[in-house]
């Protein structure tokens, strides 16, 4: 069987380091807020190439803060794309402003750029774009439109860890850039685990007052704020990962290209751009029979996942939030299909994927 994900089998070849590190943190004494956030708050602000970088408790609180950290008047409308997991929108929603969607490129699955125009309103204070499946958004021209018209630019980078457009890390182009840590990330906690980084150092010292109490000197609270601390122990093991978090990158790339070598042309594969560096966090296919395709996979031994089945304007939790008629959204989540592509698999692995798509295509000929 070939696993969609196994985090035992990705973990194994740090395991020494991680249970080291564990035990460090174990007998320091120290659990919250203490060397190993610090240090690894320092650490990734210089991996992604940012002045600030503050941990939280997840990637979704670290969207929620920073939303709530830029002040805008509330009611206002934040663009978001229409395909997006929906804890970008659910943060837009938790902070007290007005989702308003914008569809993805077909190609891509990343917000359309083109788009932007139709999609502003009068009340429209920001953007949040979400790099999907760990390709970058173009940022060159959503972040001209955003200059443009003054708006804001808070960037989901929960699969994006490591991922540029040119030689820029996605985190570096709008005012925050918000990281989850979750277990399956690129970059992953062994447990949950955020970060949020920016170059605003106003809104850095905010965003650490916010993350505990809105307290940074003990029984003094400036803001109304909440308890999000990435505690002692995932900062020490994702200190571990980020040292080895290049070296992950790069063996995901090897497999999408022995994906990109070996799949037919009748699955839409990723888009390949000279100036895109991506990491893989998904490698998403399309096919219209993408359910029977899943079906036959997993008749010959290969688990995959749909990222997403529901999309978020169909969801219960959205009734009376989001209207409208998406149709491209629609399409995403009606064909794709997410193929096994981590630290632990292998070559030959991928290679045997292949195969099975291969064959599904021969006996539907």
């Amino acid at each position: 069987m070939v696993e969609y994900e196994s985090l035992a089998n990705s973990n194994a070849s740090f395991m020494e380091e991680l249970e080291a590190a564990a035990t460090r943190v174990i007998r320091s004494g120290w659990y919250v807020l203490g060397q190993e956030v610090s240090a690894f708050e320092s650490e990734f602000a210089q991996y992604v190439g940012v002045k600030h970088c503050i941990g939280v408790a997840n990637g979704l609180d670290a969207l929620i803060l920073s939303i709530e950290a830029l002040g805008l008047p509330k009611g206002s409308d934040i663009l978001v794309a229409s395909n997006t997991y929906i804890a970008t929108i659910l943060a837009i929603v938790r902070a007290g402003y007005y989702p308003v969607l914008v569809e993805p490129e077909l190609a891509t699955f990343n917000m359309d750029a083109t788009l932007l125009p139709q999609a502003i309103t009068s009340k429209t204070r920001a953007i949040c774009v979400t790099h999907l499946f760990g390709k970058t958004c173009r940022m060159d021209a959503i972040g001209a439109f955003a200059c443009e018209h003054g708006l804001k630019v808070i960037e989901d980078c929960a699969q994006s860890h490591g991922a540029k457009l040119g030689s820029q890390m996605t985190g570096t182009f709008g005012v925050a850039g918000c990281f989850s840590f979750y277990p399956t990330k690129n970059l992953g906690a062994l447990g949950d685990a955020g970060a949020i980084v920016t170059g605003d150092d106003a809104l850095a010292d905010r965003l650490r007052h916010m993350r505990n109490y809105g307290s940074k000197q003990k029984y003094v609270n400036r803001y109304v704020g909440v308890n999000s601390r990435l505690d002692e122990l995932q900062a020490a093991l994702l200190r571990v990962k980020l040292s080895h978090l290049d070296a992950m990158n790069d063996h995901k790339r090897a497999l999408a290209d022995v994906y990109f070598e070996n799949l037919p042309d009748w699955v839409e594969k990723p888009r390949h751009r000279a100036d895109e560096f991506d990491v893989f966090h998904i490698y998403g296919i399309r096919h219209p029979q993408r359910d029977a395709l899943r079906r036959h996979l997993l008749d010959h031994g290969v688990k995959t996942e749909v990222h997403y089945p529901i999309p978020p304007h169909r969801q219960g939790a959205m009734q009376g939030i989001l209207a409208g008629a998406y149709p491209i959204a629609e399409e995403l989540h009606a064909t794709e299909l997410s193929l096994p592509i981590s630290g632990g698999h292998t070559d030959s692995q991928i290679r045997r994927v292949c195969d099975v798509i291969n064959e599904f295509g021969k006996n539907s000929a």
